[in-house]
């Protein structure tokens, strides 16, 4: 993983003891609400329903660990002993003391890490899917290009203030993993037929109030011009992007105005100016970035190993769990393996202890190579496990509740931390995620249903990605009352859709009934293997709309589920 230098260390305590003293001043009185505001936000800081949540950067998803530990620490020690990992790879503390935060700040800096533009109108984290590096799929390592991007968006003065915050994600395997379409700008890496690196650029993708999947705006770009070409991007959006309306403020809203003929033409007008300047990249500054991300030192280890083959004939949940939680590896010999954080009603979606914490760093050193992964799923993975050691690892994670089977199942809930914590959300997420994973308790179950996602978001800023879940749930507020929207056939990926809305909203007790109605309708409708979402887009919604409120129209029948009643979002 990168490896912090002078310049990089320098910044992050020379910005710690910056912000120490903005809090001071903020406590003394010389610094208004007002000004401290923008202030906070660019450290990561937000003041919350019950307190002060703190939001810690976890660039493209890669921890030491040693840095786990840190965030362990920091749970223990500042918060209520856990932490909540994020659909943006990053971690959220959410009962931090004002007076706290510098130390806490300087305690992550002393691991090279940071809160820099994890909130505000600027260029947030930069993410990429969570088995970078090792994926059997991938064309290329993507980590060395996220991280040239971390470096040149962090602190630029140019993009500081932004109409609204800013999402790059860079993918770079056949299947895409990090939800490219859904961000600002999504970058797809590959070789091309002479094997150059290549980049094909999408842009104006985003979920909340106005959901839209990403255009592609340029393709076959030679990757030494990832920087001008985004810069050009940014630049347009900086220039014409609206700042009287928040929620008409993301690039997506410009894209659409304009229409992507025109967008296109502002940015290739623009990049003509930089696209030979300094933000060219050499191939010098790539092999400085790329020589932090080279390999660990894999023992050479045949494809197949005894021990694991016969542990998984002798142990049926075991051979379960890796059915669903461990992906193949580029090395002969290795796995990744996903530790689910969703074992139910026991913790929210998301949330680690710092036992866990603890526990899990231990299990990159001893199986690993000190490495952790968060997924945007809000799982943690284990990216160079030996085959050897799978069973080993499988009974040590059962002591920490981390080897629950059931990644990418249906009660591998993606949630936004909900009314329960959030200042924004209008409905609790928390509590409707557990129904559900109580109500759908039967594992063999579970697993005959095989791949469904299933997203909770507690407002309309759609945290919890709810438009691209396979079922979607969004919360709605309406006379005090808190009611819960359904969409279904919402996909990430290579082909990615934004989810339909079935019909009215129902009431948090009716969701998990719901729920099991859209689940039975698929099962009896599916053919074959087919997934939910492939059924969902054959047969379209009048199925699942008829068992839900007894006619196809979606709108419900006097004498069919009276639970069922309709709000106006």
């Amino acid at each position: 993983m990168y490896q912090y230098d002078d310049y990089d260390r320098a910044l992050v305590r020379e910005r710690v003891e910056q912000f120490r003293d903005q809090i001071a001043r903020f406590r003394s009185g010389a610094l208004s609400e007002e000004e401290f505001l923008p202030l906070r936000l660019q450290n990561g800081l937000y003041l919350q329903r019950h307190a002060y949540m703190l939001r810690v950067a976890i660039p493209y998803g890669t921890l030491s660990s040693p840095q786990l530990r840190t965030l362990a620490s920091i749970a223990r020690d500042y918060d209520r002993g856990y932490g909540h990992f994020t659909t943006r790879q990053n971690i959220q503390f959410n009962w931090i003391e004002l007076d706290q935060v510098a130390d806490i700040l300087a305690r992550l800096a002393h691991v090279d890490m940071h809160a820099i533009q994890t909130s505000g109108n600027c260029v947030r984290n930069i993410t990429t899917e969570a088995f970078a590096g090792v994926a059997a799929d991938e064309y290329l390592d993507p980590r060395p290009l996220a991280e040239i991007l971390r470096q040149w968006s962090t602190v630029n003065p140019e993009f500081l203030y932004l109409p609204r915050k800013f999402k790059i994600a860079i993918n770079a395997a056949a299947e895409d993993r990090a939800a490219i379409q859904m961000h600002d700008v999504g970058v797809y890496l590959y070789r091309d037929q002479h094997q150059a690196m290549k980049l094909r650029i999408m842009v104006g993708g985003g979920l909340g109030r106005t959901p839209m999947l990403s255009e592609q705006i340029r393709d076959d770009l030679p990757w030494q011009h990832l920087l001008s070409y985004v810069e050009a991007i940014l630049r347009v959006y900086n220039r014409h992007g609206r700042r009287d309306n928040k929620y008409k403020a993301r690039i997506k809203i410009l894209v659409k105005a304009l229409g992507m003929e025109a967008f296109a033409r502002e940015v290739e007008a623009e990049w003509q100016h930089i696209k030979d300047g300094p933000a060219e990249l050499t191939e010098a500054e790539y092999q400085r970035v790329a020589a932090t991300f080279q390999p660990p030192a894999y023992l050479p280890l045949p494809a197949t190993d005894i021990h694991y083959g016969t542990a998984l004939s002798r142990d049926d949940n075991f051979a379960r769990w890796v059915s669903r939680n461990v992906k193949a590896h580029q090395q002969a010999g290795y796995v990744s393996v996903i530790l689910s954080t969703k074992p139910g009603i026991a913790s929210p979606p998301g949330d680690v202890t710092d036992g866990q914490m603890e526990a899990v760093a231990d299990l990159a050193d001893q199986y690993g190579f000190g490495e952790i992964r968060i997924a945007h799923e809000q799982n943690l993975v284990l990216p160079d496990i030996r085959k050897s050691d799978l069973y080993a690892l499988w009974l040590e994670l059962g002591k920490v509740g981390l080897d629950s089977p059931n990644a990418g199942l249906l009660t591998d809930i993606i949630s936004c931390p909900g009314g329960d914590y959030c200042a924004l959300a209008l409905t609790r997420s928390i509590p409707v995620a557990q129904a559900i994973q109580q109500h759908f308790d039967d594992l063999d179950y579970l697993h005959d249903l095989g791949d469904i996602n299933l997203n909770i978001s507690g407002c309309m800023n759609a945290c919890g990605h709810h438009h691209i879940g396979n079922i979607g749930i969004l919360g709605l507020e309406k006379n005090g009352a808190e009611w819960y929207q359904i969409t279904i056939g919402g996909a990430q990926g290579n082909d990615a859709a934004i989810g339909r809305i079935i019909g009215p909203a129902v009431s948090a007790a009716d969701v998990p009934a719901v729920i099991d109605k859209l689940v039975s309708t698929y099962t009896d409708y599916r053919e074959g293997d087919e997934e939910f979402v492939d059924t969902v887009r054959r047969l379209g919604l009048a199925p699942f709309k008829e068992r839900v409120y007894g006619h196809a129209s979606g709108h419900h029948t006097a004498d069919n589920n009276a639970a069922v009643r309709e709000v106006t979002p």
